[in-house]
């Protein structure tokens, strides 16, 4: 007879890992992740689609949400750290998943009664409409925001407990989840809208939100129940209170503990958000709170030992490399189509994964510093493909014609060449061009010679890039203290966005194919800038060491990058 003990021990382990913590996580980050993938390709056709095909919205869409995150990252990552993390988790989860449905609910009638609505009152119901469209998905994208912060930096971390390994490999896990949501669910929601209307795709998504929202609240009860670490928080404001409370006479004492002492400005923080007494408070000075938590929030980002492996990671926003809208409008004028375009998304997708999987590997062989030393010099080489591609031939890069031509020429309200329009916002805007593309103008070969480097070199870049951004993750997850998270976190969000933003805005202050050029130069410019500076920070943390061989005697680096930080 069969010794059916190892089948059952096989079972078993099988039924523990579908039932444990860290599988639950990944589901409700993958549902998350789905939802928020479709809603923002969604919204984004919902608008062109509403103002006449045109980008005037989604610029306006684009910039209020890039804005808001700007000035209330730290806002939000200071609220992160002062509540419970069941409380900040569901709430998140509630109010973003309830904007959506509601906006999918106004964007149905609004599709549905649009020619009724431009007649009353001269339109400016429907004005009324896109403004709370817009404002509604802010909301929503800021409660996305703390829902990252508080589960991919906070939650995470805890279920790992003190093993870096798998806190690696989590993080690995829910970077592959995002990968692959961000092309299979455009691609959902885009056959939906193709083979049915607007409408129809507006009521899938809100159906989608409501019921996602459900089952990602009952699987965060869950993980909570499955971590009990979770129900402990450093830091948090109630028990600061009660604290105060019990013991009163010894609040200077509790104030200058080692553990405090080493975060001064924290420290500050919850004396200003914990006063003595609600009364003595003005309105002036309820006012100014934001910016006082704004303040400490930035300075203290400031003051962290990863401040420079942070900024390296958000000047790597300041690019046009990247599958955005911008790169494609490029593509299309150097004569891509759409079908081309898909494949080279997908290979990008693949070496994403590729590099997210490197990175557990190389993290297990050469540590966690010596890895995003080794993703950003990989991540550099590749791109001097793209710098290679601005001089190949094929390329319409052309220093004689100056960057701001179009701009000047939309100013004034004519063209010199009327006939021959091929700036970015022409093409993504659907302006129709009536000459050849210059692509056309070579002999095969070699009109296509420029582009097929940009996107080898874009293509390739990308294993060393999320290589690069998992360690800055893991780094910043290992070194801010627990009752930092939330703020560090939110700033870093803002540095992001910030960069972002700026990026867009060299693309509209130059955005003929001429130039889109020296755009490349500029944004491998500003991305070896970004590596330089984690390169001074891998240089401090480990110095003459950082350029050992890998073995495994160098896999331990320092103990304040791999031990994770205690509560306060």
């Amino acid at each position: 007879m069969d010794n059916p003990g190892p089948k059952k021990s096989c079972c078993g382990s099988v039924r523990d890992f579908f039932t444990s913590a860290k599988f639950l996580i990944y589901m409700g980050h993958a549902l998350s992740t789905w939802g928020d993938r479709m809603w923002n390709f969604a919204v984004a056709v919902f608008l062109v689609e509403l103002y006449g095909n045109s980008l005037l919205l989604t610029a306006v869409y684009g910039l209020v949400v890039a804005g808001s995150v700007l000035l209330l990252g730290a806002i939000i990552g200071d609220w992160v750290d002062k509540n419970p993390r069941l409380k900040v988790a569901q709430t998140s989860l509630l109010v973003q998943n309830s904007c959506v449905i509601v906006c999918g609910i106004l964007l149905m009638v609004v599709f549905h009664f649009k020619e009724q609505l431009v007649e009353l009152y001269n339109g400016w119901i429907l004005t009324t409409c896109y403004i709370l469209v817009i404002s509604i998905a802010n909301i929503a994208n800021l409660a996305s925001t703390a829902t990252a912060i508080t589960i991919q930096r906070d939650w995470v971390v805890v279920v790992a407990g003190q093993d870096s390994s798998k806190l690696a490999d989590m993080n690995a896990t829910v970077r592959i989840i995002d990968q692959l949501t961000n092309i299979l669910a455009p691609m959902l929601v885009g056959q939906i809208m193709s083979f049915g209307s607007h409408f129809i795709g507006c009521g899938f998504i809100s159906g989608w939100n409501l019921c996602s929202m459900c089952v990602e609240y009952a699987l965060l009860w869950k993980v909570y129940q499955k971590t009990p670490a979770l129900a402990v928080k450093g830091g948090q404001k109630e028990q600061q209170q009660e604290l105060k409370q019990l013991s009163p006479t010894k609040d200077l004492e509790n104030d200058q503990s080692p553990e405090e002492s080493s975060q001064p400005l924290m420290n500050e923080t919850s004396a200003v958000a914990v006063p003595d007494s609600p009364k003595q408070r003005g309105c002036c000075s309820q006012m100014m709170e934001p910016l006082r938590t704004l303040k400490a929030g930035w300075v203290a980002y400031y003051n962290q030992n990863i401040f420079l492996a942070g900024m390296s990671l958000a000047f790597l926003y300041m690019t046009v490399l990247g599958f955005d809208c911008i790169t494609t409008g490029y593509a299309y004028t150097q004569g891509l189509n759409g079908s081309v375009l898909s494949l080279l998304m997908g290979a990008s997708a693949v070496s994403g994964i590729c590099g997210t999987v490197a990175f557990t590997w190389v993290r297990k062989k050469c540590g966690l510093i010596r890895t995003g030393f080794i993703s950003g010099t990989a991540q550099l080489c590749c791109l001097l493909l793209c710098v290679a591609s601005v001089f190949a031939p094929g390329s319409p890069f052309d220093l004689s014609i100056s960057p701001f031509q179009d701009l000047y020429t939309h100013l004034i309200g004519e063209k010199t060449l009327p006939e021959a329009d091929y700036s970015l916002t022409s093409v993504l805007t659907g302006g129709n061009a009536t000459t050849a593309s210059p692509a056309e103008e070579l002999p095969l070969l070699q009109s296509y010679m420029s582009v097929s480097l940009l996107f080898a070199g874009v293509i390739a870049a990308r294993v060393g890039l999320w290589s690069f951004d998992l360690t800055v993750t893991q780094l910043m997850q290992e070194n801010v203290i627990e009752s930092e998270r939330g703020v560090i976190n939110g700033v870093q969000n803002s540095m992001n966005y910030l960069l972002d933003l700026l990026h867009f805005i060299m693309v509209i202050l130059a955005p003929n194919p001429e130039a889109f050029g020296l755009l490349v130069l500029i944004s491998v410019s500003f991305v070896a800038m970004g590596h330089i500076m984690y390169f001074g920070y891998a240089f401090k943390s480990l110095g003459s060491r950082l350029f050992l061989c890998c073995s495994p005697e160098h896999k331990e680096e320092t103990v304040e990058s791999l031990s994770l930080p205690t509560t306060v």
